[in-house]
């Protein structure tokens, strides 16, 4: 038969996050599967994506996006990372982080070429890869600190290693990734001269005084590096899907050129939303979400803990990983369903994370809710006894 589903697609696995979210919504439970961020968006960011679509910004954009949406990221990238980027040449608005990710492998890798990652890892950054048939190489984290080896690291490269990709702060782990340990990474990519893809949409949610580091500001990286970034979870609005990548031209130019391929553009009046928010939200807001996620994880981390379902505690990010080894089940996925089905709240099996058998004794918890919801969360949690 000659009309069949791509071969890509045998390697695919359907999400377990929107499997675990589906599930919640037929339970009627409490959604902390899916990191969807449902607190209040900054009113600056809905006034100007209203008014740029009453004012007539409907139309495309050019395909890197709004001259103004990549200036006041270029701004953003000199005075928070200290990356130094042009508009008009480094710098290409996608649609989400994930589309920026997507366009980045399709621009840069080749069926074949093998890519290291760290795992716990991102389903997605799997899923992105195996799309473009390139070869994910897992070096694994440990709990709860979630420390890898650079010895490891090292080992994992082959002549076929094309990339690294480091998500920090990181899901689902929330880790972030520490200076020695980018100068490692950085160490190696230059030794073998390897791409590093990075994932930096948590950018903002640091705990306990921590400081984000990008690897393109580190010595040697700055050509090498592409880094993805976006304000869906910043600014509270996953399904606007606005993100981008910053690279050295040569490298935007064919990532911008896969972005016009999938997208034309990333929506336009939600561009501007969006550069009105980076121009215009002070730092204030952004140490106060710092300081408002810490508070949610430290509630719910609390939880956890008395519950026995012990948390390596998340220094950046949204997400927990809990052991939650003590509930019926062998997989993960059955512990899983016992949650929901005793208690109403949904989490990710942990195998969705990792390549092995250890995943099955972690749920990951998304705790981007507003204070009643982690408050109901934290309630249900204590039924389990």
């Amino acid at each position: 038969m000659k009309r069949h589903i791509n071969e890509r697609m045998a390697a695919l696995a359907h999400s377990e996050i929107r499997a675990m979210t589906q599930a919640c919504v037929s339970a009627k439970g409490l959604n902390m599967a899916q990191g969807v961020c449902d607190t209040p968006v900054p009113p600056v960011v809905l006034r100007a994506g209203a008014q740029a679509m009453e004012h007539g910004k409907n139309v495309y954009s050019r395909f890197d996006g709004l001259p103004e949406l990549r200036q006041a990221i270029a701004k953003k990238l000199a005075q928070y990372n200290g990356i130094m980027a042009d508009p008009e040449t480094d710098v290409t608005v996608s649609a989400g982080a994930t589309g920026a990710f997507h366009c980045a492998c399709l621009a840069l890798l080749n069926p074949g070429d093998e890519v290291i990652l760290f795992e716990p890892y991102y389903q997605y950054h799997i899923s992105a890869l195996l799309a473009v048939e390139a070869v994910p190489v897992s070096v694994k984290m440990r709990a709860p600190d979630w420390a890898f080896s650079a010895a490891e690291l090292e080992r994992a490269v082959t002549p076929r290693t094309k990339a690294i990709i480091v998500n920090s702060p990181g899901n689902p782990s929330g880790k972030v990734f520490s200076r020695q340990e980018l100068q490692n990474i950085a160490v190696i990519a230059q030794q073998h001269d390897l791409f590093v893809f990075t994932d930096e949409i948590y950018e903002y949610f640091l705990y306990d005084g921590r400081t984000h580091v990008s690897v393109a500001t580190l010595p040697g990286m700055a050509d090498r590096t592409i880094t993805i970034g976006g304000y869906s979870k910043t600014f509270s609005i996953t399904g606007w899907r606005i993100g981008y990548s910053v690279a050295a031209a040569r490298w935007a130019q064919a990532i911008g050129a896969m972005n016009d391929l999938l997208y034309v553009c990333a929506p336009t009046p939600l561009q501007v939303g969006v550069a009105v928010g980076i121009q215009e939200l002070p730092d204030s807001f952004y140490r106060d979400l710092a300081r408002d996620y810490q508070r949610k994880r430290d509630r719910f981390c609390k939880a956890l803990s008395q519950a026995g379902l012990t948390p390596s505690v998340p220094q950046g990010a949204y997400y927990v990983l809990a052991d939650t080894s003590r509930l019926p089940g062998i997989t993960g996925k059955e512990r899983a369903m016992f949650l929901l089905d005793r208690v109403g709240l949904a989490g990710v099996p942990g195998e969705a994370f990792f390549s092995g058998t250890e995943g099955s004794q972690f749920i990951r918890f998304s705790y981007a809710k507003i204070d009643a919801e982690i408050d109901d969360a934290c309630r249900r949690i204590e039924r389990l006894g």
